[in-house]
């Protein structure tokens, strides 16, 4: 009887067909991951050091003590961090990593939401299991689940931001912005995208809340000026464990200086070349420009910087849901070989090819993140250079069959269109009339 009520008594589309197989897929992959993963845990446990320097705050005790000459995780958060974080060592240790647990899987989950209204989809489409079933496959949420690391609330910080930023609610954008570089300034680059926009308010919570915090913190804590003075200096510093920045990998595998820093110049002008192109051609286009600038400048920071770990790649989630638009620089293989290299799970050290295997797991997620950035590069450069050679650059740099191909998002509310100058509207009628060719490719719409 049961499976009789699933037969379908009409036809189901392929994506109604796909949505009922994916949800129980997503639903037990997610269980599977809070429950049994996490909880398991791992041998690498970003945890502990957090619980005891919440520990040694709320005891009145010297917080900033870490030995940076070993490998284990160290604690690294500002007092502001240590002021928000602290309340979490009033239980046991084994109740509050629990805890934490469940906390960051519920702002991944919020932040699934949040991601899938942002672009205009529902609980009822085929994108909310598909997307869900996705992120908990990714390494970058398994690995902050079971190291039991706070990225998950950041990202929840990060779309909140976003939401906000494009709902000219600025204040409460910086707020949400400001909370999390509280405690880790990950998503710090994204104050250009507000800079650029010329959303001045945003400075105030962003920049104000961690500075309030701070000097909440100050009399409270037994040691705060050793952040300044010992760990930021630290963090600020390379190391060749456990980072997949150039300089990280760099300084593991022995290359000279120069190099390195060659590497890191040379992807650094690509990126101010991306930024440049984004800002010129696509500022207009709101939801493409901030969630497409958010993931060069977040890629380009764990590249490039001093430290980039796989997991941080969670906080290009806005970035990869750009797929589903129709102007997105990542419908292409290059793009997602890149993505795959930085968001897989999958382990490729190999008992056969011991070097090798080494060698492809240490540098696929180096590399992953560098391709992105050569291919987000590539895609707005050749659109350019074709604009510039079709002479329709004062009309932006997609060409008229991108904007009149079909939203992937299906019956999703549409955004109005501007409509085409009189320029424009008379060379679409001529070439509808028989224009030659040549004609045709200048054929645009005005963004």
């Amino acid at each position: 009887m049961f499976l009789r009520q699933l037969e379908p008594r009409t036809a189901r589309t392929t994506a109604e067909v796909i949505k009922f197989a994916l949800w129980p897929l997503a639903v037990m992959t997610v269980l599977n991951r809070v429950f049994i993963k996490a909880v398991n845990g791992f041998i690498t446990d970003d945890y502990k050091p957090v619980y005891q320097a919440s520990l040694d705050f709320l005891n009145g005790r010297p917080v900033y003590t870490a030995n940076f000459d070993s490998v284990d995780p160290h604690y690294l958060y500002p007092p502001s961090g240590t002021l928000l974080i602290a309340p979490i060592a009033a239980i046991d240790y084994e109740k509050s990593r629990w805890l934490f647990i469940a906390l960051n899987a519920i702002a991944i989950l919020i932040a699934w939401y949040l991601l899938l209204r942002l672009f205009r989809y529902t609980l009822n489409s085929v994108a909310a299991p598909a997307l869900l079933l996705a992120m908990f496959t990714s390494e970058t949420v398994i690995n902050t689940l079971v190291f039991t690391n706070v990225n998950g609330c950041v990202l929840l910080a990060e779309l909140i931001f976003i939401c906000l930023l494009l709902q000219r609610r600025d204040l409460w954008a910086g707020a949400a912005l400001g909370l999390s570089i509280a405690v880790k300034p990950t998503l710090a680059p994204l104050l250009l995208i507000a800079l650029v926009r010329g959303q001045w308010k945003v400075f105030i919570t962003a920049l104000g809340v961690p500075v309030a915090l701070t000097a909440i913190a100050w009399p409270l804590s037994k040691d705060p000026e050793k952040f300044f003075t010992r760990t930021g200096p630290y963090i600020f510093e390379s190391r060749d464990y456990f980072n997949s920045a150039i300089v990280g990998n760099g300084e593991y595998y022995g290359l000279p200086p120069l190099l390195t820093w060659g590497m890191r110049v040379v992807l650094g002008v690509l990126v101010l070349l991306s930024l440049w192109l984004l800002y010129r051609y696509y500022r207009d286009d709101e939801l493409f420009f901030v969630c497409t600038t958010s993931g060069v400048l977040l890629t380009a920071s764990f590249l490039l910087s001093s430290l980039g770990q796989m997991y941080y790649s969670m906080m290009l989630f806005p970035f990869l849901m750009t797929v589903v638009l129709r102007n997105s620089v990542l419908r292409n293989w290059p793009a997602w070989l890149a993505i795959f290299g930085f968001m897989s799970y999958d382990k490729w050290l190999s008992d056969r090819w011991q070097h090798v295997g080494r060698n492809v797991e240490y540098l696929r997620i180096t590399f992953g993140w560098g391709l992105l950035l050569i291919v987000v590069f590539c895609v707005l450069g050749e659109r350019y250079l074709a604009a510039r050679r079709e002479g329709r650059l004062p009309f932006g740099l997609d060409p008229a069959w991108m904007r009149s191909a079909p939203d992937p998002r299906g019956d999703a509310p549409q955004q109005p269109t501007p409509a085409p100058s009189a320029a424009l509207a008379t060379e679409t009628s001529r070439s509808q009339n028989g224009a030659a060719p040549a004609e045709q490719n200048r054929i645009s719409v005005e963004p």
